[in-house]
């Protein structure tokens, strides 16, 4: 029943009910990032955990980052076995799955009783969101046009910006309840998490499968009915965008659960270069953690406190922060297509060297004379804020999008598990060392970030491809280069005439008639076909 119900929809309603759904799963990605500012906030949680004393002061800063830094191990792992899951039976059961690990870990944080009940509960979570987190994306990408993809994925992530400032603004409300001392301030932060995850669960069937993965496992009919459904018409273009799906899909085999390391070692042999496409993927989500994002979002508070303001200023403008990134997906969503990965990628480094530089100054500023430190202060909370505009309108869409679009359709899910897996040993090694950092460096962290930052410019121009308006399967003829430099990469793109799929493979193309029964469909009748 629920599953044909996307029939009934036109293609409009139908785009924003993949984007509702996919806007809760990254929404509940968003909150459990955030979450954990406010739980560790809150003096009843330090205690009851036993990092700290009653008064809420921290007294094992490692203690502290290793629970928060616990959960990404179970992303990493929910990240593979997950999109492992989602290339064999299909994007919307992967992610139904994940929402009830989700859901279990959510309900087992709030229940916690002591610090190991918290460990498993945070891992069992991260299993939960590190699936969420590698599926959504991949079904985003699978359903979108090649023109639109890069935006329809930045207005979804407009919800991880979005649950990071409910978990803020939700801690500034709770943080009044019996002066903060409540010990429902952080069992009631880890519980609404629950909600996002019932939701899921609720309505996700109601999707149809993505067009790609059906195509992969033989289900032509299907698909084809699915892509003219989402695109609204059966025209040429539509034509030619199957065709292209079926070729490629011709030659997909299922890939196994250990296909992760066969491809970190290079004996994968259903793709050119998966190897290097799974390092790509890797080392860009470790180099967007490592922008400084991650001490922004998660210690936000330590940082204002170290700029002068007020508890209650703190919790205020900590919320602020990160409603700003809201705007920046926005952004990201209008000039991701326009200007392309690269483009965003090279300029939001620049831009956050630049802001990390002046933060840092400003800072040290006010470390050498306390007594500027009011004065200072708005100039260094405006970079914050300036660094989160940034970050969240260049690298945090980019970073999500391109390990999305360059693996084959096979094992793609799975392959983006690379990207994950990179997001979180990124964010986990940040998190964890963050508290340290800023212990020992304090403000004079910002001078590393900044380097880092000035670094990830030539390593993106030289070595990471251009994916924007290309539809998924022309941009495999980008891997047929044996070089890692993205002008071979161009050459080889160019040289498989801009990536054409149908031309290159000469292969025919198994479809399923109007009648219902097989026919064998060579690839220059369907080229002919479009041009009458």
């Amino acid at each position: 029943m629920f599953q044909h119900f996307w029939k009934k929809l036109s293609p409009k309603q139908l785009s924003i009910f993949i984007q509702t759904f996919s806007l809760i799963a990254i929404f509940f990605e968003g909150y459990d990032q955030g979450v954990m500012g406010g739980v560790n906030a809150s003096p009843n949680y330090v205690a009851e955990v036993g990092i700290g004393l009653p008064d809420g002061t921290i007294t094992d800063t490692t203690h502290q980052g290793g629970i928060v830094s616990i959960y990404y191990l179970g992303a990493i792992v929910g990240a593979f076995v997950g999109g492992w899951i989602a290339d064999r039976i299909g994007r919307i059961n992967g992610l139904l799955i994940a929402a009830v690990f989700a859901l279990v870990g959510g309900a087992l944080q709030a229940a916690t009783q002591s610090s190991d009940f918290i460990v498993v509960a945070r891992v069992v979570t991260g299993l939960g969101t590190g699936a969420l987190t590698a599926i959504v994306p991949v079904y985003i990408a699978e359903v979108s046009s090649a023109s639109h993809r890069g935006g329809f994925l930045g207005y979804v992530f407009i919800a991880n910006y979005l649950g990071i400032s409910v978990a803020y603004w939700l801690d500034f409300g709770l943080s009044f309840v019996d002066g903060g001392y409540s010990e429902i301030r952080w069992r009631f932060l880890l519980a609404f998490q629950c909600l996002p995850a019932i939701i899921l669960m609720l309505g996700i069937k109601f999707l149809p499968d993505s067009p790609r993965f059906l195509a992969s496992v033989g289900r032509l009919d299907e698909a084809k009915e699915v892509l003219e459904h989402i695109r609204g018409n059966k025209g040429s273009n539509v034509e030619k965008e199957f065709a292209e799906i079926c070729a490629v899909a011709e030659e997909s085999k299922p890939s196994s659960p250990i296909q992760f390391a066969k491809v970190l070692i290079g004996r994968a042999t259903n793709g050119a270069h998966l190897g290097r496409r799974a390092w790509l993927c890797l080392f860009l989500q470790i180099m967007a953690s490592w922008t400084g994002i991650t001490a922004v979002t998660a210690y936000s508070p330590v940082l204002l406190k170290q700029a002068g303001y007020s508890s209650v200023k703190q919790s205020g403008l900590a919320g602020g922060l990160n409603t700003i990134g809201i705007v920046g997906t926005i952004i990201s969503a209008q000039i991701v297509d326009r200007l392309g990965r690269r483009t965003c990628l090279i300029g939001g480094a620049f831009g956050l060297f630049v802001v990390n530089i002046v933060a840092a100054a400003l800072y040290e500023g006010s470390r050498a004379d306390p007594s500027k430190a009011a004065q200072i202060a708005p100039a260094a909370v405006t970079m914050l804020f300036l660094f989160n505009l940034i970050y969240a309108s260049t690298w945090g869409t980019v970073a999500f999008l391109i390990p999305t679009e360059i693996f084959p359709s096979e094992m793609r899910a799975q392959g983006n598990g690379f990207g994950i897996t990179g997001w979180a040993i990124g964010v986990g090694m940040t998190v964890l060392v963050n508290p340290i950092m800023f212990g020992v460096l304090e403000s004079r962290t910002y001078f590393l970030f900044a380097g880092l930052n000035l670094v990830w410019c030539p390593i993106v121009y030289f070595l990471y491809p251009e994916t924007a308006g290309r539809s998924l399967e022309s941009i495999e003829a980008m891997f047929e280069s044996s070089s890692p430099l993205h002008t071979k990469m161009e050459a080889a793109y160019r040289a498989a005439g801009n990536g054409d799929v149908l031309t290159n493979r000469r292969l025919s193309i198994n479809r399923i008639s109007e009648n219902g029964e097989k026919a064998t469909v060579d690839e220059d009748s369907v080229l002919d076909h479009e041009k009458v």
